[in-house]
């Protein structure tokens, strides 16, 4: 391995597990963070492009903040480096909660102030992220109507079907109405593999799928009924993390792996630590198979994302040079757009935000973050303080 390879594969970690370590406040408020990371701070993307990412995961089931910060790893050092910043960012929450595993069944409690205050900062990181990419992604009226029809539309149809609905609508709508505009030049995506390995991971994705359910039952064994499990959900999962919940849930509980009061204790411990909420798979896996059953768990949840993202990018980079995808990736970031305006709503704002004081905190954090431009997990650490004040102070 060369040097320059080394160096980029350290920064790769370094970044991913900064990310690890301080985005709190759920998928939407990852995408914020990332942003100032990748986007603003390290210059390893520009918006149009990152937006392009963003709208592709939102289209492919599983987590789409994680998928997102595979893409950029893959983009910034191949293969390699997506799997070097899933794990700088994975890793973290995902120790975290199995060392939550056992320590969650003996208190089972998570109403405390500094948990308020990170959902609490996630509102101020979320609106950050907003007006960063609506100056780029929303220049015109008509994209700002579609921003704005997507935020109705994802409020009141509030399922995965409706928000992949509405951005297949608004690509239509943008393929119909700037479809006689010159394609600007494309982002340059310069990927370390091509169609071919983009073509393996679309056949080891559904051969898993398909295989692992139909050899569930001739092999009793505790690893392989995990993997599946868990194979299974994170491959079929739409919108995100939250959905993942009742899936998983219906998988481990009526089938005796674990009560359903242990399996709500570990919820309320994911809302507590930094990084995707499929990290839940951690503490699962410890409850089902101790640090064994939790690595297969966490493995298994996620390896549909990394095949799913190998197999897509290859035919990205060549599909979203053409006018017309051009055209209809404009429509579909002004609905990404609309789609985080929503989520900011709910359920961000109104998971966090039920006084006063929440609010006042709220705009304590934004303002430290937009105009005093302090990094993001100073902002964390200080709003999560001002969270527990704010608890032992007004209850």
């Amino acid at each position: 391995m060369t040097t320059n390879k080394r160096s980029k594969y350290i920064e790769i970690l370094a970044a991913s597990t900064k990310l690890g370590l301080t985005s709190f406040g759920g998928p939407a408020a990852h995408i914020g963070y990332f942003r100032d990371e990748y986007v603003e701070k390290r210059k390893w993307l520009d918006d149009k492009l990152y937006a392009d990412l963003v709208a592709l995961c939102q289209f492919l089931p599983g987590p789409a903040s994680s998928q997102v910060g595979i893409s950029i790893g893959m983009l910034r050092g191949g293969l390699l480096g997506g799997l070097i910043s899933w794990i700088g960012f994975t890793l973290p929450s995902v120790l975290l909660l199995m060392a939550f595993a056992w320590i969650i069944m003996q208190t089972g409690s998570f109403e405390s102030g500094w948990i308020q205050g990170l959902k609490i900062v996630a509102v101020a990181v979320v609106a950050h992220a907003l007006m960063g990419m609506s100056k780029s992604l929303t220049p015109d009226r008509p994209r700002i109507t579609v921003a704005m029809i997507a935020t109705g539309a994802t409020l009141l149809i509030p399922t995965a079907w409706g928000q992949i609905l509405i951005i297949i609508l608004a690509g239509l709508f943008g393929l119909l109405y700037y479809r006689n505009e010159k394609a600007p030049e494309a982002v340059e995506m310069p990927l370390q593999f091509g169609k071919k390995t983009g073509i393996v991971a679309w056949i080891l994705f559904f051969a898993l799928l398909i295989l692992l359910p139909i050899f569930r039952p001739f092999v009793q064994a505790t690893w392989y009924a995990i993997f599946d499990i868990f194979y299974r959900v994170g491959s079929i999962v739409f919108g995100g993390g939250h959905v993942v919940l009742p899936m998983l849930e219906r998988e481990v509980v009526p089938e005796g792996w674990m009560s359903s009061e242990a399996f709500i204790a570990g919820y309320g411990a994911a809302q507590a630590v930094p990084g995707p909420l499929f990290t839940l798979s951690g503490y699962l896996g410890q409850l089902m198979g101790s640090f064994s059953g939790a690595a297969i768990a966490v493995v298994a949840m996620f390896l549909p994302s990394f095949l799913l993202v190998i197999g897509t990018l290859p035919f990205w980079s060549i599909i979203r040079t053409k006018p017309r995808i051009q055209a209809a990736l404009k429509g579909v970031n002004a609905a990404v757009v609309g789609i985080l305006l929503a989520a900011l709503y709910d359920p961000v704002f109104t998971s966090a935000v039920h006084d006063p004081i929440d609010f006042v905190i709220v705009l304590i954090s934004f303002t430290l973050l937009v105009f005093y431009k302090l990094s993001p997990w100073i902002v964390v650490v200080i709003t999560a303080i001002l969270g527990a004040l704010s608890f032992a102070m007004f209850g």
